[in-house]
């Protein structure tokens, strides 16, 4: 069975849109203020070593989440792991953690969106727990595989991705340690007609998911075309998402 959050790990890594990292950078709080990756690896390094370490210096979306997490060192691992391959760092053997920062990243932002336009759940997400047991663990994966599905089919906002395309960002990924099932499970989904109404329906009207869902999208494509304009447009009213909250996740990411 394919590991999705290695997957996830290493479509983060590698990158599927050419702002994709600077992206996912201001999603961490980078450029925001005086915080840069550097300030976030410092504080995450802090916390994971048992220091403490303030908040106060990092901006985007985690500075005002982060210092919940500080008794759970996997989801810390993560947003460091992410933070580090972000900065060019981060070996194969952490893309799976890589894979768990993105998704962190991606609730903490979802967090702040819906926070904002006044729906914020008070569920803890699943991204900030530790997974203790095989079922948690396979929630996560699950939710992997969602958002990887979500940036695939994003990625054929402009048409069919072809098999030039394909071949170049498998090439990437092979780089970053796929596996051959891996290789194979991206291959087969990337080569499926688009799909919005499955992305849609993946978020099981959950508004935090959705959101998630919409911001995981954005990482994916440059949405510099009317083709991709118009797929977020209908990404996010398929999602039902509050236009503050997509507008909200934009701005963040820099879009």
């Amino acid at each position: 069975m394919a590991g999705f959050m290695d997957i996830l790990g290493t479509v983060i890594q590698q990158g599927m849109s050419h702002t994709g990292g600077s992206r996912m950078s201001k999603g961490l709080g980078a450029g925001a203020g005086n915080a840069s990756l550097n300030d976030i690896m410092g504080s995450l390094t802090q916390m994971l070593g048992g220091g403490k370490a303030g908040t106060g210096n990092l901006g985007g979306v985690l500075g005002d989440v982060i210092g919940g997490l500080s008794n759970n060192k996997a989801a810390l691992g993560g947003l460091a792991a992410l933070a580090g391959a972000l900065l060019g760092g981060g070996k194969n053997s952490a893309r799976g953690a890589v894979g768990g920062g993105g998704l962190a990243m991606l609730a903490s932002l979802a967090m702040a969106a819906l926070r904002k336009s006044g729906q914020a759940s008070a569920q803890t997400p699943r991204a900030f727990m530790e997974a203790e047991t095989p079922e948690a663990k396979q929630a996560l994966e699950d939710d992997a595989e969602i958002i990887v599905k979500a940036m695939l089919n994003a990625a054929k906002a402009d048409g069919r991705i072809d098999d030039k395309e394909i071949k170049k960002i498998v090439g990437k990924l092979e780089k970053g340690g796929l596996t051959e099932e891996e290789k194979q499970f991206f291959v087969t989904e990337a080569e499926k007609p688009m799909d919005l109404d499955k992305v849609v329906s993946s978020a099981e009207g959950k508004i935090d998911k959705a959101a998630e869902i919409y911001a995981a999208s954005l990482l994916a494509i440059e949405v510099d075309t009317p083709a991709e304009q118009a797929y977020m447009k209908q990404l996010a009213a398929g999602l039902n998402l509050h236009p503050e909250v997509a507008s909200y996740i934009e701005q963040t990411l820099g879009v």
